[in-house]
């Protein structure tokens, strides 16, 4: 049936060039396809940004600290309030866990609980003054100031790293320090109320030593790094600045004791019984 069916003989020449092009044609629109699915396959990973990001994960993922300091307010006029700060983090199967306790003047209390998956989702649980029992902090009050200094409740964690949206811009000095510099967008998946946060981080030890971060049409914020120490294979820094563009003043969070190797397990991090744990460590 086959024989009766078709003819043989030789292809004509311009058959061979249609069938060629059609196959290159096919293989072009492939890629493109594939490199829409499969974009981290399809365009070579850039080598910088895969050690910024690798280090900078892999160092909030060894967390295992105590520390007490002090969080001051400087207005613009030198006036200082000051507030004690108490905190510890460790980071488990399931991301960190961030448990922090400001005392303010008098005998007021602040505690936080923060909790950020290995993707970057935050949660983040609150006892304000006057209140017994821990809330869930709505996402509208993430942004707002904490205790009336320049840092946010959102700020206390640097998720930015763990978003999809990355990008290396041209490296540049800070100071005496050559950085990388690297700027996060948060994605749809990513819940924050900054649009892009520009971090300066220092090639030798890939830790930042300065921070951009902007919301909309709002001054920037901008955290300065000091101190930069090395603890247990662990690079933290002794003093952290935030300051917002514009307004006088700044804020300053102080650490001056702690241990980076806490050994802390997850009954460490219950926020209900974190005042009476601490009244018991004094």
């Amino acid at each position: 049936m086959l024989s009766r069916s078709c003819k043989f003989g030789p292809v004509p020449e311009n058959s061979w060039a249609n069938w060629a092009l059609g196959t290159i044609q096919s293989s072009i629109a492939l890629l493109v396809l594939l490199s829409l699915v499969y974009p981290s396959q399809a365009i070579a990973a850039n080598p910088d940004l895969e050690t910024v990001l690798t280090g900078s994960r892999q160092r909030i993922e060894k967390l295992d600290y105590r520390m007490t300091g002090r969080l001051t307010r400087v207005e613009g006029d030198g006036k200082r309030t000051n507030y004690r700060f108490v905190a510890k983090a460790h980071w488990f199967p399931d991301g960190l866990r961030l448990l922090c306790e400001i005392s303010g003047p008098g005998s007021q209390k602040t505690s936080l609980l923060l909790h950020m998956s290995a993707s970057g989702q935050v949660t983040i649980q609150t006892v304000h003054p006057g209140e017994k029992t821990a809330s869930v902090l709505p996402f509208e009050h993430w942004n707002d100031p904490l205790v009336g200094t320049d840092f946010s409740y959102e700020d206390m964690v640097e998720n930015q790293f763990f978003w999809k949206n990355q990008e290396l811009l041209a490296p540049e000095k800070y100071g005496a320090r050559d950085c990388f510099v690297l700027k996060s967008r948060g994605g749809s998946q990513d819940r924050t109320h900054y649009d892009s946060v520009t971090s300066w981080i220092d090639r030798g030890i890939l830790f930042p030593v300065h921070v951009v971060k902007l919301r909309g049409t709002e001054p920037q914020k901008e955290f300065i790094y000091y101190g930069l120490r090395q603890l247990g294979g662990v690079w933290s820094a002794t003093q952290v600045e935030a300051k917002l563009q514009g307004k006088p003043g700044s804020s300053i969070l102080v650490i001056e004791a702690g241990s980076g190797k806490a050994n802390l397990g997850r009954k460490d991090f219950d926020i209900s019984q974190f005042n009476t744990q601490e009244e018991k460590e004094k």
